[in-house]
């Protein structure tokens, strides 16, 4: 306060006694603490300031003591005491001050756009709003790049980058920073301005930077028949830093999966290394990454665009596939079908198609619309589907675009019976020529009957043919390798119930091939019949003649087999060797003739011949 006798608070007192008797409850004030900052008037009780410019930022607070006395104060008056403590509030009497005149910060020049660099704070005495202070930049070479912000809570100025710095442009930046006061009472303007300032130098530090690209993008054009290894365009980038190290430029593959384009990676030309198609991909969007030699891992990227322009390089086709037919009751300049083409290029003044027929036909003609469709009409009248049932009409599209492209297509026109209306009934020739009472679907499901049956008879067949073969007689050995003994002797020439003499006398009655019986058969060979042989034949003969047959068929089997020959030869002229009809004769018998027929009767000779010898021994 700067104004003595300010009024501050009014104490009463009260006293229990009449106070029309005499003085008895006639009450004086008096100031026993506080003095000599605070005084109190007696009569009243009203305390006030008793020095001019008292300061809250010296004293706050306060205990004045006040003493309240009746019989007005004299001698032998009771008196009462009371304590009043008193706070000086704050008001805005002092300005904010920086502690420093100037300030060095210090920041990396890779910082980015937003980055605080550091905080400068100036002290105000007051508090409160009173002590409330706003942060601006008002001079200095660095008013452009950065800004100051202020912080509310704790009352301190951040200073940010605005714009990217740059080490190798500038290094040293100053600037001129104010603090004011935002809330200021008028009465004390006196006191001089309450605002300060105060000198921030910001000092860059290099860093390596990766290279910069002259430009944040590029965009090429090119036409889609240019030759493979044109370029199409060139990146530049530099490296920023005063060392300027070279440059290696190089594409991202992820953006160009196909390998259409390639880079010279000292120059950042881009050529094409695979043709181009605009009706593949009009964009191709591509990545060009750069980097120090000296140091590859820092690298930077640009975006590269690159459009492909068009070159009429397409023929014009058919829009859609044509299901076109024609009525038999047709008139001459009969309208059949309405054709329309596109074309997959683009040309700036738009498409422009123009059809026509590749020949003259006497059946129909093609009338150009101008306006990209073409109608089909007809020649001539009347068609019969019984004498040709399908036409196919050639048409020719071209375009208008340099250099001009054109296509044939052919439309396959349907001879079909109609109503009078013009509507189709039916297009198939064959249908006329179907019996009354059979339908097309019954002659398809008896077709697809036919069609199964054979399938399953294929199938049983290979099946059939895929089964093992079984063999008839089981061993745990080689069948191939067993002998198998019946031990039957049979009951000889005379017994006719065990075999049938009648076949010996008639050998065209038996079959030539016998199958095995240790197999099951897979197939039956047609029989074969071999001349019989005439009966006074000699028997070596004849089984020397069906031998050779029988190695020289090509259907015989080449394992052991049963061959019966059904012959038994003429009479022997040893007659017979039975020992049944010997032991009816009466003596020995000589069989010293038996040495003289060859060695193949050898056996039978000792057999037989060495009889007198074995009796003369015994």
């Amino acid at each position: 306060l700067d104004i003595s006798g300010t009024s501050v608070v009014q104490v009463t007192a009260t006293d229990a006694d009449d106070p029309s008797y005499g003085n008895s409850a006639r009450v004086i004030y008096s100031i026993l603490q506080g003095q000599p900052y605070f005084s109190v008037e007696p009569e009243t009780g009203i305390i006030r300031t008793a020095l001019p410019n008292m300061n809250r930022e010296n004293r706050e607070q306060y205990q004045v003591v006040i003493q309240a006395k009746d019989m007005g104060g004299q001698m032998g008056g009771l008196s009462g005491t009371t304590t009043v403590n008193i706070t000086l509030t704050d008001v805005n009497d002092n300005p904010p001050r920086f502690p420093q005149s100037t300030i060095h910060l210090r920041i990396p020049e890779s910082s980015p756009v937003g980055t605080a660099i550091g905080s400068v704070k100036a002290t105000d005495a007051d508090t409160g709003k009173n002590a409330e202070v706003e942060y601006r930049i008002i001079d200095g070479d660095g008013t452009d790049m950065f800004d100051i912000v202020t912080q509310k809570d704790t009352q301190e100025g951040i200073i940010t980058v605005r714009k990217p710095l740059d080490y190798e442009m500038r290094r040293l930046y100053t600037l001129k920073v104010e603090a004011e006061n935002t809330h200021v009472d008028p009465r004390f303007y006196y006191l001089g301005p309450f605002k300060d300032t105060t000198i921030v130098k910001i000092s860059v530090e290099d860093v390596d930077e990766p290279p910069v690209f002259s430009r944040s993008s590029y965009l090429f054009e090119v036409h889609e028949d240019i030759e493979l290894g044109t370029i199409i365009g060139t990146v530049m980038a530099r490296d920023p830093d005063s060392a300027s190290s070279p440059i290696r430029f190089s594409l991202d593959r992820h953006t160009d999966l196909d390998r259409i384009f390639n880079i010279h990676s000292g120059n950042g030309s881009i050529y094409t290394s695979k043709p181009l198609d605009r009706e593949i991909s009009q964009w191709h969007n591509l990545s060009v990454i750069a980097a120090e030699i000296n140091n590859p891992k820092d690298t930077t990227r640009v975006p590269v665009y690159v459009r492909i322009l068009d070159v009429n390089d397409n023929a014009p086709q058919f829009a859609v596939f044509y299901d076109t037919f024609v009525c038999e009751n047709a008139r001459a300049g009969q309208l059949i079908q309405t054709i329309s083409a596109i074309d997959k290029d683009d040309p700036l003044g738009g498409q422009k198609f123009f059809f026509s027929l590749a020949a003259v036909n006497p059946n129909f003609t093609v009338q150009d619309n101008e306006d990209n469709t073409a109608r089909i009409l007809t020649r001539r009248n009347g068609f019969s589907r019984h004498e040709i049932s399908t036409y196919l009409l050639p048409v020719v599209i071209s375009d208008n675009d340099y250099p001009i492209q054109s296509s044939t297509g052919t439309l396959t026109i349907r001879v079909c019976a109609c109503d009078s209306r013009g509507n189709m009934q039916s297009c198939s020739a064959e249908a006329l020529l179907l019996p009354a009472g059979l339908s097309t679907g019954a002659l398809i499901a008896i077709l697809l009957c036919i069609i199964i049956l054979l399938v399953i008879v294929v199938l049983f067949a290979a099946l059939k043919r895929q089964r093992k073969k079984e063999p008839l007689i089981l061993s745990k050995e080689d069948i191939r390798d067993n002998i198998v003994s019946y031990n039957d002797e049979g009951g000889g020439e005379e017994d006719t119930q065990a075999f049938d003499i009648g076949t010996l006398r008639n050998p065209a009655a038996i079959e030539d091939k016998k199958l095995r019986r240790d197999i099951i058969p897979e197939t039956l060979f047609v029989a074969r019949r071999t001349p019989s042989a005439p009966d006074n034949t000699d028997v070596r003969d004849f089984i020397n003649q069906r031998l050779k047959e029988h190695d020289t068929d090509p259907s015989a089997p080449p394992y052991d087999s049963l061959a019966t020959y059904a012959y038994e030869g003429n009479d022997s002229i040893a007659e017979s060797l039975s020992s049944l009809e010997s032991g009816t004769t009466e003596g020995d018998q000589n069989y010293d003739y038996l040495r003289e027929w060859g060695p193949r009767f050898n056996k039978l000779a000792e057999m037989y011949g060495g009889g007198e010898s074995d009796k003369d021994t015994s």
